[in-house]
């Protein structure tokens, strides 16, 4: 019975409300609506809905895309990206396939040639595997020498 449950979380639809913000990426695998504000990196293997009170502030990386708020960063499809009269995308666009309502702004580059999607399933792939839980652990030893802390502790001729 358990079995079911988690076969339906792949094809679950997760909603970000008006009024949410999050700071931070999101991984999933189902689809998700944004209606509130995200700061950060979404990756999902399913549909992205971005709202007309929606807003990305960060790089997207889906399999299609449904856009009636606002991106700013890259957007990387691996089939159709739509922008609808109300869509304002700042930053680059790679795709398959891209439609355009008149009404919407894009302001960036679009790059639709077989060899720039097929980057998009290799990048989606390695981005993946940057969502661990020892994320956290992996930038501290990125952020701090362990030799540079005990030599900063104390300058010659100041006292320690």
């Amino acid at each position: 019975m358990a079995k079911n449950n988690v076969e339906s979380d792949s094809n679950a639809i997760n909603i970000i409300g008006v009024g949410t913000e999050i700071t931070g990426d999101i991984n999933t695998n189902g689809d998700i609506r944004i209606d509130g504000f995200l700061s950060g990196n979404i990756v999902t293997e399913g549909k992205l809905v971005v709202g007309e009170t929606g807003k990305i502030k960060g790089e997207v990386n889906c399999k299609n895309s449904e856009v009636l708020g606002m991106i700013e960063g890259k957007i990387m499809v691996r089939e159709l990206v739509t922008l609808k009269s109300s869509a304002r995308i700042y930053g680059d666009i790679v795709t398959q396939k891209l439609s355009i309502e008149p009404g919407s702004l894009f302001t960036g580059n679009c790059n639709m040639n077989e060899d720039a999607v097929a980057n998009v399933k290799s990048e989606k792939q390695s981005a993946g595997q940057g969502f661990s839980k020892d994320k956290g652990k992996e930038s501290k030893g990125k952020s701090s020498d362990p030799g540079k802390p005990e030599q900063g502790k104390s300058e010659p001729g100041k006292p320690a």
